[in-house]
Formats: structure tokens, sequence, C-alpha cells
């Protein structure tokens, strides 16, 4: 994996002379003040970086210059998530990746649903983040026939409280219906 900070000085490199002018020493500059095992590993990132389709190539642009438009506490918080992400195991990284590229496989509709549900958990109180999150374990470790059996006890008792609440709905109509009666007799009577 490329590593960012490596892309950011090459996406530098490739500013136009101008812009370079204006944020002070030019990256050629910065790369020659780098120790010669910092500048080995540079070249190396950049000849991966150009060995990659174009239109990798063009996602990377996107992000870096995504990053740079970022304020400075979203880039400290994206520093931190990088961080966090390379001092994982190798097993670890490779299964965050592998996660990362279902998400990105998704519709937009049904990531915006992953949000959703995301944002869902870490608004909940203490408690039922974490009972939410033992369930999510748990389904984690669940065979896919112990899934789908899951799924179809959750579907019947789904329609289950559907069918309650329809009957609950008739019970209430005509118990307005009798009372509506009622009145009417008793408006008759008078």
């Amino acid at each position: 994996m490329i590593r960012l900070a490596g892309l950011a000085l090459l996406a530098l490199a490739a500013a136009p002379a101008a812009s370079r002018a204006q944020q002070g020493p030019s990256a050629e500059e910065r790369f020659r003040g780098l120790p010669p095992e910092k500048q080995e590993e540079l070249r190396r990132r950049y000849r991966e970086l150009q060995q990659l389709p174009p239109e990798e190539r063009q996602r990377i642009q996107e992000n870096l210059a995504r990053l740079n438009r970022m304020s400075p506490d979203e880039h400290a918080r994206v520093d931190e998530n990088y961080r966090r992400f390379r001092a994982m195991p190798p097993e670890q990284r490779q299964q965050v990746l592998q996660e990362w590229q279902r998400f990105r496989s998704l519709s937009p509709q049904e990531r915006e649903q992953l949000r959703e549900s995301l944002r869902r958990v870490m608004t909940a109180d203490p408690d039922q983040r974490r009972q939410i999150l033992e369930n999510m374990d748990r389904w984690q470790r669940m065979t896919p026939e112990q899934r789908e059996d899951a799924r179809q006890r959750f579907r019947e008792q789904r329609q289950e409280r559907r069918q309650e609440r329809q009957e609950q709905r008739r019970e209430r109509k005509q118990e307005r219906r009798e009372r509506h009666l009622e009145q009417k007799e008793r408006l008759r009577r008078h």
C-alpha cells in the first residue's frame, strides 16, 4: 500500500510552479532535504504509483485533493486513523481493507443505509450500544445456516407483530364504532 504522505509529496512535485512558489520550498527542495533512505523510499513509491492504472492514479489524486481541502482538525483525524491502521497486525489491516472494498462496492443508497445504521449505533446510549455490538459480534460468529434461521425467525416475528397491530387496530375501530352507535342511540332516545 502506498503511503499517503509519499503520495502527497509526489502530488506536490507535479503541482504547477506558480502554486509551489506560494507554498514555500519547492517539492524538489524538500525532496533533496530528505535523508537518502527516505529519498529512495519515495522513488520506489513513485515507481509503484506510475505502474498503477490511470483510473487508480486519478482516484489517488482526487483523494489527495480532498485531503488538502480538509480542515486541520479533519486532517488530524485522518492522520490518527492512518496511524492506528498502520499499527494493526497485518491480518487485521487486511480485514479492514476487505471490508472497505465491500463498502465501496455497495450502491450509494446501501452506503447511506449503512452510514445511518452506524450513526444510530454511535448515538445510542452506552447500554444499547453494548447490546448492539454484542449482537453484531454474535452475528459474525454464526454460520450461514444459523444466519438464515435467524433471518427467518425475525421475519416470522415481524409478521406476528404486524398481525397483532392489525388486530389491535381492528379492535379499536370496532370499539369506536360501538361507542358511536351508543351515542347515536342515546341521542335518538332524548
